[in-house]
């Protein structure tokens, strides 16, 4: 057996596991048998479908130009790729032709690879793994029935016994499933124009790739950027079940991590059963809040989502669309696209003109390679003629393509050779936008200038030290020299561009696209920006959006937080779901979206909103104000009555009524009563250092002179009811008019003493008007600091003291005969001056602010008004309204 065979054997089973995995994706059996014979045989004779030109240098082509496999046989005994595939796609036949026109320019060129003619071998991998595996192996290892149809030398590559020639590069590898079984199988290089898995990056699983696309982190990237510069926050995402769409999230969800983009879910499509994915993913996206949809996904499955989110009316989401269907004809030109998907954003591979590219295409006739049969078929597709049958004949091992036996039934007419592409548009012929065919051309200049730099060889050592070619055969190749020159690729494009491999990727350049309609209702695609490398370029007054206008769309989860509110997240829920709660008063947020409020220093409250900190306002119990002005005319008030009862007293001094029970006594009363009601007005106003040294004491003397005139007179009551009886004649003689006044000022003194001794602190440590910065609020209270607390109790409990023995004494003497006993009203004054005194203590202390000011000035009027009326009012309407009982007879009656 030949040991060719074997190497082949080997080759194969080492990758028996990658292979396996994707023939169970296409429901095949392979079985790899060696027979112990003395030749072997392939998995059958490849179709003979290609492009072929020879030359020094072949490189081989792998496209997926058609996309209906044959028909496997039912035993699945057989693998059918001795069957062609059918369902010609215009697409990849530009492709095929960007590589073709791409050799012809460099054969014919004077500066790259001079004297060395470039050739090619393309073959169709049917868009299937398997198929570009059997088609690359026929490539490096021949193609005929025997096995040894081809030679072997180590470390020389493969070569094809017709014209001897090296396949050392295959361009080829149109998804990333292909690109890793090509590069883990095959010896030759391959460099892929469509595969962008991040995976093959690895150096070290894949050290003989390289490609013109740029991995899918990029991509992923770039649409993460997006949505964090358009305050997309809450994001909804379709991505196909794969590597392409789970990595592509993945990477996207590593972007956006702590820039506030969270996902509202995730739903992946599968290709086997891609109707009822999406189906509920299109139910899924209709029973979101976002408003932002995510699509990573090949176009097809895109196509299928759209039909049923047409289905369901949804049609107000903007898409984010990655490469695999942001330029795709078949959904701009869909009708049911228009309706779902206007306004797509979305990042595509980077488009550039190709010079002479156009005119090459619409030049192409059917005539210069009569043995194309590629283009062949495409000309009959595309002007309904026959070029030439193929005889049936041809298929003696299998039945003839569905194609020629159409063409035979129709007996359509034959091509008459003046057909042109002039006038044709479709995809093969369509160049305003080459995005792929730009990345084919580039790998066949990549290749060109790999060979161009190794052939030249100035570093070898047998190198004379010029730049010819004689030192090193184009026959001769070895891929592991050619590897090492396209890693240390640096040239310049034909359009200028500067091209290089890092590692074995290329810098990723792709472009932003939208979707717009236009007037007549369809779609176009725009571009609007670029993205090199990390950085993104985009003219934001050229989208589109889906509302049809310019304004950016929300999708968020939660709306932002104001100025004045913070975040806080809501209970297993993602970030970017949240509530705005309200800053407490004194605290503020001067940005949206703040996780804290931060508190106001002590001098400055928060405004109305809590977006700022503004100096607090003196607040104090003012004249102007409403409850300043009651309280002033309540004073004004009793110190009025009080002065036309001191008048009408004295005017009626004479009589018994005023002269009954000292009349000094009440003169002395009825003015420490207007000072008590006159006192009060100094608690009112800003309080200033003289107001706040005046305050206590003014109250103090007031109140202690009315309290001791009213103990007097209870005490001359009892006293001259107490002398009425025998043996007790010369008690009044003890407690006549001079010592009823001495009482009263020694009362007086004691508590004035006790100012003197407030007066000597006020005098080194005085009281101040001080800010109360404790208590919250914008308006800060101006008040006098009690700073000597011992000394406002002392007043208070002088005072109390006076009012307690007053109130027993009169009440003892509430009951003794006489007509007009003041005891009893001395009794109920005191009820109602302990009882306002007593209910002042715990106002006091409960009041903030000003309003316990107002809760002093409010006990001393009552107090002073109670003392007013209970006492005077009687002996008032007597003398004015009952004179007839103003007599000593009828005040001394029992």
């Amino acid at each position: 057996m030949s040991w060719l065979c074997w190497f082949f054997a080997l080759r194969l089973c080492s990758s028996l596991l990658l292979v396996g995995l994707v023939c169970r994706q296409l429901g095949l059996r392979v079985g790899l048998q060696v027979v112990q014979t003395a030749t072997c045989s392939r998995w059958g004779a490849l179709s003979d479908q290609g492009l072929f030109q020879e030359g020094d240098v072949v490189i081989g082509g792998l496209f997926s130009l058609y996309y209906k496999p044959p028909a496997i046989d039912s035993d699945f005994t057989q693998l059918p790729y001795y069957k062609p595939c059918t369902g010609l796609q215009n697409l990849p036949l530009q492709y095929i032709y960007a590589m073709v026109f791409a050799v012809e320019e460099i054969n014919h060129s004077t500066t790259l690879l001079p004297g060395v003619k470039l050739g090619y071998h393309i073959r169709d991998s049917c868009g299937l793994p398997l198929w570009a595996m059997q088609a690359a192996l026929s490539l490096v290892g021949g193609d005929s029935a025997s096995c040894n149809s081809t030679d072997y030398s180590a470390g020389e590559g493969i070569r094809e016994r017709r014209g001897d020639q090296n396949v050392p590069l295959i361009i080829g590898g149109s998804s990333s499933k292909t690109a890793q079984i090509l590069s883990r199988i095959l010896g030759p290089l391959a460099m892929s124009y469509t595969a962008s898995c991040p995976c093959l990056s690895d150096r070290l699983q894949f050290p003989n790739f390289f490609r013109t696309m740029p991995s899918d982190i990029y991509q992923a990237r770039a649409i993460a950027q997006l949505s964090i510069r358009f305050n997309w926050t809450w994001i909804g995402a379709v991505v196909a079940n794969n590597d392409y769409g789970l990595v592509a999230i993945k990477v996207f969800q590593e972007e956006t991590r702590g820039a506030g983009v969270c996902l509202a879910f995730v739903e992946t499509l599968q290709r086997e059963k891609i109707v009822s994915d999406a189906r509920r993913a299109a139910l899924t996206i209709q029973a979101s809040t976002a408003k932002v949809i995510l699509i990573f996904t090949w176009y097809t499955d895109v196509r299928e989502l759209f039909l049923q989110l047409a289905k369901i009316n949804v049609t107000d989401r903007q898409f984010l669309a990655s490469e695999a269907w942001s330029t795709s004809g078949d959904l701009l030109q869909n009708p049911v696209t228009s309706k779902v998907a206007s306004g797509v954003l979305g990042v595509a591979i980077r488009s550039s003109a190709i010079p002479g590219f156009k005119n090459y295409i619409r030049s192409l006739k059917p005539s210069g390679r009569p043995d194309n049969k590629f283009f062949k078929e495409f000309w009959e597709k595309m002007f309904g003629c026959i070029l030439g049958a193929t005889p049936l004949s041809t298929y003696a091992s299998s039945p003839p393509p569905q194609e020629d036996l159409l063409l035979q039934k129709e007996s359509l007419p034959p091509c008459s050779g003046t057909e042109s592409l002039e006038g044709v548009q479709n995809q093969f012929t369509d160049i305003s936008q080459l995005r792929v065919t730009y990345n084919v051309y580039l790998a066949v200049y990549a290749a060109a200038h790999a060979l161009h730099s190794l052939l030249s060889c100035p570093d070898r050592e047998s190198s004379s030290g010029n730049n010819s070619f004689s030192c090193f055969s184009p026959k001769h190749i070895k891929p592991k020299e050619l590897l090492q020159h396209l890693s240390n690729l640096n040239f310049t494009t034909p359009q200028g561009e500067m091209f290089y491999f890092q590692g074995g990727d290329t810098p990723a350049k792709y472009d932003l696209v939208n979707w717009q309609e236009t007037p007549e209702g369809s779609l176009k695609l725009v571009l609007i920006g670029r993205v090199d490398g990390f950085d993104l370029h985009l003219n934001e007054s050229a989208i589109q959006w889906s509302t049809g206008s310019n304004q950016v769309p929300v999708s968020v989860c939660s709306e932002s937080c104001p100025r004045g509110t913070r975040k806080a997240s809501r209970k297993g829920e993602p970030l970017c779901c949240f509530d705005c709660i309200q800053c407490a008063e004194g605290e503020i947020s001067n940005q949206t979206d703040s996780l804290h409020c931060e508190r106001c220093p002590s001098e400055f409250w928060s405004n109305a909103k809590q977006t700022a900190c503004i100096p607090r306002q003196l607040d104090f119990l003012s004249f102007n104000e409403t409850l300043g002005i009651t309280l002033t005319t309540a004073a004004v008030s009793g110190a009025a009555v009080t002065t036309a009862v001191f008048v009408v007293f004295l005017y009626y001094r004479q009589t018994p009524m005023v002269r009954a029970n000292n009349s000094e006594l009440s003169f002395l009363l009825l003015l420490s009563l207007k000072l008590c009601f006159l006192c009060s007005l100094v608690f009112i106003g800003r309080p200033s250092v003289w107001s706040c040294r005046f305050q206590q004491a003014a109250f103090g003397i007031s109140f202690v002179l009315c309290v001791s005139c009213l103990q007097v007179k209870t005490i001359v009551v009892l006293a001259a009811f107490r002398s009425a009886r025998p043996g007790a004649g010369n008690l009044m003689k003890w407690f006549g008019p001079g010592q009823q006044r001495g009482s009263v000022c020694l009362f007086s003194f004691i508590q004035v003493r006790n100012v003197f001794i407030c007066i000597i602190w006020l005098l080194f440590s005085p009281p101040v008007p001080q800010v109360d910065l404790v208590i919250p609020g914008l308006k800060v209270t101006l008040e006098c600091a009690m700073a000597s607390v011992v000394g406002f109790s002392l007043v208070l409990g002088y005072i109390g003291l006076l009012a307690c023995t007053c109130l027993l004494l009169a009440f003892l003497a509430r009951k003794l005969p006489d007509n007009f006993n003041e005891a009893k009203l001395i009794t109920f004054s005191m009820l109602i001056f302990c009882a306002v005194w007593i209910a002042f203590v715990p106002a006091y202390v409960s009041s903030p602010g000003k309003y316990a000011v107002a809760v002093e000035i409010f006990a001393i009027l009552a107090s002073s008004y109670g003392l007013l009326l209970c006492i005077f009012a009687p002996k008032c309407f007597i003398i004015l309204l009952r004179p007839e009982k103003n007599t000593r007879k009828h005040l001394m009656a029992r």
